[in-house]
């Protein structure tokens, strides 16, 4: 590497362009970007490629995301003054990641903002049921977090669990300020509540699917599993596709 930036910083004894060198090798993949990213849990940084975004990190200082970067990713960074006006448009750099965990990370990217999906369900949409051990390790490890929102992955009970940028209260702090109760959550999860349906649709769905929200509570009935919502003579969504349906 120090020796294509010399080349680049001097071609022919003509020295090159400030920040030449840097814009050439971010163009063939060899460095990214990165800059500071706006985030309801403190400050954050974001990185990025041709390829796509690459890495967020929750950081106290810029030093320390770059000392992060290159344990995890290993490529050199260029810091700019803020992230691409599209940066939420810009596909994922999962090219440090299994196979699996790129199914794990873009099925997680599907779940809607405010709304929560368990780690059973994202194992059984990707195929994998009996692996949501390995699910859960895969969304530990999620090198995009934030971006790829795996705060909106819950434990099988419904509770709200561990959070890899800050713990449970992060977590709790991301939902909300997306609109979800954590503390609704939490009491039906508690209540062994797993699924909720109307009584008009005779549609059952997870408590946090859009179309669960708009059910009027005097229609609203509640479920412990789906083989008692189906039981009750009741289908599911097939927009939050309760679990049942996603193997």
């Amino acid at each position: 590497m120090d020796l294509i930036e010399r080349d680049l910083r001097d071609l022919g004894g003509v020295r090159a362009p400030a920040g030449f060198h840097t814009r050439v090798l971010a163009a063939a993949g060899l460095v990214d970007s990165y800059a500071e990213l706006a985030s309801a849990i403190g400050r954050a940084f974001v990185a990025w490629n041709a390829a796509g975004v690459s890495a967020v990190m929750r950081a106290d200082s810029a030093g320390e995301f770059e000392a992060w970067f290159e344990r995890r990713i290993g490529r050199p960074l260029v810091r700019e003054s803020a992230p691409p006006k599209a940066l939420a448009r810009m596909g994922f750099d999962l090219r440090n990641v299994t196979a699996f965990e790129r199914d794990v990370l873009l099925k997680t990217a599907q779940i809607p903002r405010g709304e929560v999906r368990t780690y059973s369900w994202v194992a059984r949409e990707i195929g994998r049921p009996a692996a949501v051990r390995a699910v859960g390790s895969a969304v530990a490890h999620n090198p995009i977090p934030l971006l790829i929102p795996c705060h909106r992955v819950v434990r099988a009970d419904g509770l709200i669990g561990q959070y890899s940028m800050g713990g449970p209260k992060a977590k709790r702090t991301l939902l909300a300020d997306e609109g979800v109760d954590p503390e609704e959550l939490e009491r039906l999860a508690r209540e062994r509540v797993r699924y909720t349906g109307s009584r008009t649709t005779h549609i059952f769905c997870v408590p946090t699917c859009r179309h669960a929200r708009r059910t009027q509570e005097g229609n609203r009935v509640n479920f412990k599993s789906e083989d008692q919502a189906f039981g009750s003579g009741y289908r599911p969504c097939k927009v939050c596709r309760p679990a049942a349906l996603a193997s």
